[in-house]
């Protein structure tokens, strides 16, 4: 499903994520099946900045979105299947029928769904001259009604970062600290104009993909904001989010809205097993209860151990207030080791489940409201501990001690 419109302001809002209609856990961060090869901001081809995380903490395998079974889930620009976003494709489909194509749009959704997916879709489409009527199906296409064939020049192009109409702005991978940069840098986003406004090849259109918006600090954000006032023809800007809440009023002001909906579980449980096919039956139904409707969370989980390491929580948590302080360092340990991040994003995930779960429970069995608001303000300390993480740089082990003591003090009453 897909909403378009103007309500999409409470992307992350707490009390949305905690009473959603679907029955199932909030949206709790992690990351999509994303990164490949593409023109980057940089210009020029190369490993894409999530596709060079995966290659640099995982190996090789994991480059490519593949297992030990090999078969891989490829990266958005790679890929030509798009599954449970097809209302939100044929919206793209008839605003590029109408005659007068928006030239920003604002796709937003919770990591992992295939929101990078179909913005390229789109790009492709566009590329291939769909908004002008050209022939665009190729041959071998997978349905849809913005589908390219995999062997048609345009797709060959953008899969393989040689399309020179193409722009791909994301975050870069700090070698440094083994991981992406929190914030997209702005000089890359200062290249967009002078792109825009080259020639393009064969007199078609330009197209810029920002992969992240919510990820660009205010300079960055006001540099969008001056491109979407005076775009220039023939232009169209393409910008996925996760949080498009937390975007300026005048950006977003300026743009289409697409927000993707997570994906149902039956095709969650379709896709699991087919990228991860030594998955057991039991295995990938938990794997995508879990996930929460994002594919990309399911492979994460699935590639972290995410079963066993759920099991290992409920465990640990089920006796609070009280708590195994012995058996919790040594998860910890576990979680925090090595430079794989892969297993403290699956432990950040599942305790904001967790957590998630038993606020629901209190609601639906009445709970007290003291306790209530315990449990609220309990989840916005840990959703702040966690967001430093990343911000700023704090230690992953101490966040999870953190964390883990919030937990027994709000179940404790404290």
């Amino acid at each position: 499903m897909a909403r378009g419109g103007d309500n999409d302001d409470e992307d992350w809002d707490r009390d949305r994520d905690l009473n959603r209609d679907d029955g199932k856990a909030p949206a709790a961060g992690g990351t999509g099946s994303g990164g490949g090869r593409g023109r980057s901001a940089k210009g020029g081809g190369g490993t894409g900045a999530r596709g060079a995380a995966k290659a640099k903490s995982a190996g090789p395998e994991s480059a490519s979105g593949g297992g030990s079974d090999g078969r891989s889930a490829l990266s958005p620009r790679a890929n030509p299947d798009l599954f449970g976003h097809e209302a939100a494709e044929r919206c793209l489909a008839e605003a590029c029928c109408g005659g007068r194509l928006h030239h920003a749009w604002l796709i937003s959704g919770i990591p992992g769904i295939g929101k990078a997916t179909l913005a390229y879709r789109f790009a492709r489409f566009v590329l291939a001259g769909g908004v002008d009527g050209r022939d665009n199906t190729g041959t071998g296409a997978t349905g849809g009604a913005l589908a390219l064939a995999p062997d048609h020049p345009v797709f060959k192009r953008v899969r393989s970062g040689g399309h020179a109409d193409l722009l791909t702005i994301e975050r870069q991978f700090d070698d440094k600290r083994n991981r992406l940069k929190v914030d997209i840098a702005v000089d890359d986003v200062r290249l967009i104009p002078q792109f825009l406004h080259q020639t393009t090849a064969g007199g078609g259109w330009r197209v810029v993909v920002v992969d992240g918006v919510e990820r660009m600090n205010s300079a960055g954000l006001n540099a969008i904001l001056k491109i979407l006032e005076e775009p220039p023809d023939r232009t169209l800007l393409l910008l996925v989010t996760t949080a498009a809440g937390a975007l300026l009023p005048t950006l977003r002001s300026r743009c289409r809205k697409l927000r993707l909906e997570p994906l149902a579980d039956p095709v969650v449980d379709t896709l699991l097993a087919r990228y991860r096919p030594g998955l057991g039956d039991e295995e990938r139904h938990l794997l995508t209860t879990l996930a929460e409707g994002s594919i990309g969370q399911a492979l994460d989980r699935a590639d972290a151990g995410g079963v066993a390491l759920y099991k290992r929580l409920e465990t640990l948590l089920a006796p609070l207030p009280q708590l195994d302080w012995r058996a919790t360092h040594a998860l910890i340990d576990e979680m925090v080791a090595g430079a794989d991040e892969g297993r403290f994003e699956a432990t950040r995930d599942l305790i904001r489940n967790w957590l998630a779960r038993r606020i629901r429970q209190g609601v639906a069995e009445n709970e007290p409201a003291a306790r209530m608001e315990r449990r609220l303000a309990g989840w916005d300390r840990i959703t702040q501990h966690f967001a430093r993480v990343d911000a700023i740089a704090l230690d992953r082990r101490q966040t999870l001690l953190t964390v883990f003591a919030t937990l027994a003090g709000v179940e404790a009453g404290g």
